[in-house]
C-alpha cells in the first residue's frame, strides 16, 4: 500500500524538486542573510548579528511609517477598490448586452495587461500637477492641486485600483455565472428586492470565491512596487512608501543588503497572516 502512494507520488519528484532548487533555496538563503550585517559596499565580510536587523526596524519610525501605509495602502486598493469595484462590473455586466459587455471587459482588461510601469507612467501623467485631472478639473472651474504630493497614498491607491479591477471582476464574472438563475427567479418570485437577493443570496453563494480573490488580491497589492516607484518614489517624505519600497531604499540605495532582507521577510509575515486569516474564513460555513 505505501509503494503504491509513493509510486503516485513519483511524477510529481520534478516539480518538486524545481520547487526546493529555485524557491527553497533562495529563501532559506534569504533567511539566512537577514540574520546578518551584510553590505553591498565597505564590508569585506558580513557576520551574523542575530535579531539585531528586526530590533533595528521596530525602533526605526521611517519602517512603523512603512507598515502603516503598507496597510493603507492594501486596504483601500485591494480589500475595498478592487475587491468591491470588481464585483459591482461583474453584477452589472451579467445584466448588460453582449456589445457592452465586450466593450466594457475589453478596456477593463486593457489596462490589466499593461506593465506595471507603463501604468505607472500612465497614471503619473494623469495625477501630476498639470496633468489630466488638473485640466479636467480646470475646466469645470474646480479648485486643482498636485494629488502626487497633497494625497500620495491616495492617488497611487486609486491607481492599482485602475490597474487591477479586472481580476476581480473576472473572478466575479465567473463565479456569477455558476449562481443558478432558477434560485434567483425563485426568490424574485418570493418577493425579495435586489438588495435582499444580493446579500441572502448572491454573496452567501460565491463567499468561497470572494475569499480566494481577497486572498490573490491582498498578496499581489502587498508587493507592487514599479507602480509606486514610478508615480512618487514613495515620497513626498515617505508619505507613499510602502514596505517594499523601503526594502529597496535599505537593501541597494543604503546597501544594507541584510537589513533590507530582514524587511522582506517581515513583509512577507505580513503575507502570511493575511493568507491564515483568509483560509480560516474559506473554512468557516456560513
Amino acid at each position: 500500500m505505501r509503494g503504491r502512494s509513493l509510486l503516485r507520488l513519483l511524477p510529481l519528484s520534478p516539480a518538486v524538486a524545481l520547487l526546493l532548487l529555485f524557491l527553497g533555496g533562495p529563501l532559506a538563503y534569504c533567511v539566512y542573510i537577514a540574520f546578518t550585517d551584510l553590505q553591498l559596499t565597505g564590508q569585506a565580510e558580513s557576520s551574523f548579528v542575530g535579531l539585531e536587523n528586526f530590533r533595528t526596524a521596530f525602533q526605526d519610525e521611517a519602517f512603523l511609517n512603512a507598515v502603516w501605509l503598507t496597510l493603507v495602502f492594501t486596504v483601500l486598493s485591494s480589500l475595498v477598490g478592487q475587491n468591491t469595484l470588481g464585483l459591482v462590473l461583474a453584477g452589472l455586466m451579467r445584466r448588460a448586452s453582449k456589445p457592452v459587455r465586450t466593450l466594457t471587459g475589453g478596456i477593463i482588461v486593457t489596462a490589466w495587461v499593461l506593465p506595471e510601469v507603463v501604468a505607472g507612467f500612465l497614471l503619473y501623467a494623469f495625477f501630476r500637477d498639470q496633468g489630466t485631472l488638473n485640466a479636467v478639473l480646470g475646466l469645470l472651474h474646480l479648485p486643482a492641486q498636485n494629488w502626487l504630493f497633497s494625497l500620495p497614498v491616495l492617488a497611487v491607491s486609486f491607481a492599482n485600483v485602475w490597474r487591477g479591477t479586472a481580476f476581480s471582476m473576472l473572478v466575479y464574472s465567473a463565479a456569477l455565472n455558476d449562481i443558478p438563475r432558477e434560485v434567483e427567479e425563485a426568490a424574485e418570485m418570493d418577493g425579495a428586492g435586489g438588495w435582499r437577493r444580493a446579500w441572502h443570496i448572491t454573496l452567501p453563494m460565491i463567499r468561497r470565491s470572494i475569499g480566494t480573490n481577497l486572498m490573490l488580491n491582498t498578496l499581489q497589492t502587498l508587493s507592487v512596487f514599479g507602480l509606486i516607484w514610478v508615480m512618487t518614489r514613495g515620497g513626498p517624505g515617505g508619505k507613499s512608501q510602502t514596505l517594499p519600497l523601503f526594502m529597496y531604499e535599505q537593501a541597494f540605495q543604503n546597501s544594507l543588503i541584510g537589513y533590507g532582507t530582514a524587511v522582506a521577510l517581515l513583509l512577507l509575515l505580513v503575507g502570511s497572516l493575511f493568507s491564515v486569516v483568509y483560509l480560516r474564513l474559506l473554512r468557516t460555513e456560513v
